[in-house]
């Protein structure tokens, strides 16, 4: 059976239960089907998204990404179902992101699982994005109760559970680090194809110079937005060299963009390895779990598992098929709330930008 199966004896259901999750916050629309099962096993039975890809030096707009989503959800929940091979007759409930995220995007999402709603009498079940990503990766990796740092293109947060609500420890001040990844690939043109933090990281490999950027952490929290000026204005200094060769054999003291993404990086995720250290003295744990798009990192997650080691703990991570936004993280953090018996009436069927993962009563959890 495709996906990964693991036993909870702490929440079993009195029936076998299927959810299709819809995900579309940012530039991805992802659909994917999970099931759980009377002895408290999980299958993921479909997981299938589409990205907008725009080309090198561009983001994605609002009202295009919109756009990317109302014309691949129709195919993309297609082939979730049939992969899954199950029909919308089967399900339980439809789970959809409500936020945070995009305005337009997230309006698309939420029009699509109304109206999957309506036609075929569904419950509708909206999600907590953030919640939707530690949820996956509890149920993929196996951690009980890790300290659960959460990086994406929209977020930065330190999080821990008590007292049914995921508590953020600390966070970002200004914008996320997926934010200010994605905007230093476009300063220096790299692809968005997979993804502008992939080739940021492939780049970085190749990295010879680690350069003097500041060093911002406030107490738990982060900034990132200086850093980001200060690697900027380094693509001016008169050594740096956009295609990476010297003018003349005499010349080794230039600046390339592998060795700006590869400073940018080691900065950047030596900040979050530090709060994180922080979060898991405080609450004394001795679990890392990363989530989110930028958790795929694999320098990330070398730098948090040398931390987490010398405390003598273990770091938690996916691969990208649930680590990047996708439709079965929203299926199971949904799913878990309509076994507690959450559902979303149509009238409040709507989404919001800013949904703070602390909002969320987390039932589920003892």
């Amino acid at each position: 059976m495709p996906g990964r199966v693991r036993k909870d004896p702490l929440r079993k259901p009195d029936r076998p239960y299927l959810a299709l999750g819809l995900e579309g916050s940012a530039n991805k629309f992802g659909a994917g089907v999970i099931k759980h099962f009377e002895d408290g096993s999980t299958a993921v039975l479909s997981n299938i998204r589409h990205t907008y890809i725009t080309p090198p030096g561009e983001g994605f707009q609002p009202r295009d990404t919109a756009l990317h989503h109302r014309e691949w959800a129709l195919k993309v929940i297609n082939d979730c179902l049939t992969k899954a091979d199950v029909s919308m007759h089967d399900l339980d409930c439809i789970c959809y992101t409500k936020g945070p995220g995009m305005g337009a995007p997230l309006q698309s999402v939420a029009l699509v699982a109304r109206t999957l709603s309506l036609l075929f009498n569904k419950p509708l079940v909206g999600v907590n994005h953030c919640v939707g990503h530690i949820e996956m990766g509890r149920e993929i990796t196996g951690a009980q109760n890790p300290v659960v740092l959460y990086v994406s293109g929209g977020n930065t947060q330190v999080i821990a559970y008590s007292r049914q609500c995921y508590r953020i420890f600390g966070e970002t001040l200004d914008i996320a680090i997926g934010n200010c990844l994605d905007r230093f690939a476009r300063v220096i043109n790299l692809s968005n194809d997979p993804a502008p933090g992939y080739n940021i990281e492939q780049e970085a490999k190749k990295g010879k110079r680690l350069l003097a950027l500041p060093y911002t952490t406030k107490g738990m929290d982060v900034s990132f937005s200086g850093i980001l000026t200060s690697v900027e204005a380094y693509t001016f200094d008169k050594r740096f060299r956009a295609n990476g060769q010297p003018q003349n054999s005499n010349d080794e003291d230039i600046i390339t963009p592998a060795d700006l993404c590869f400073s940018l990086q080691e900065t950047i995720y030596a900040m979050l390895v530090e709060i994180t250290e922080r979060a898991m003295a405080h609450i004394g744990s001795k679990e890392v779990l990363i989530v989110g798009g930028v958790g795929s990192n694999e320098r990330l997650q070398e730098m948090m598992g040398i931390m987490a080691q010398e405390r003598g703990g273990k770091v938690f991570a996916t691969d990208e098929r649930f680590c990047i936004d996708n439709g079965i993280m929203i299926a199971q953090a949904g799913l878990l709330s309509f076994r507690m018996g959450f559902e979303t009436p149509l009238s409040e069927s709507t989404c919001t930008q800013r949904f703070r993962t602390d909002e969320v009563h987390v039932a589920w959890r003892a």
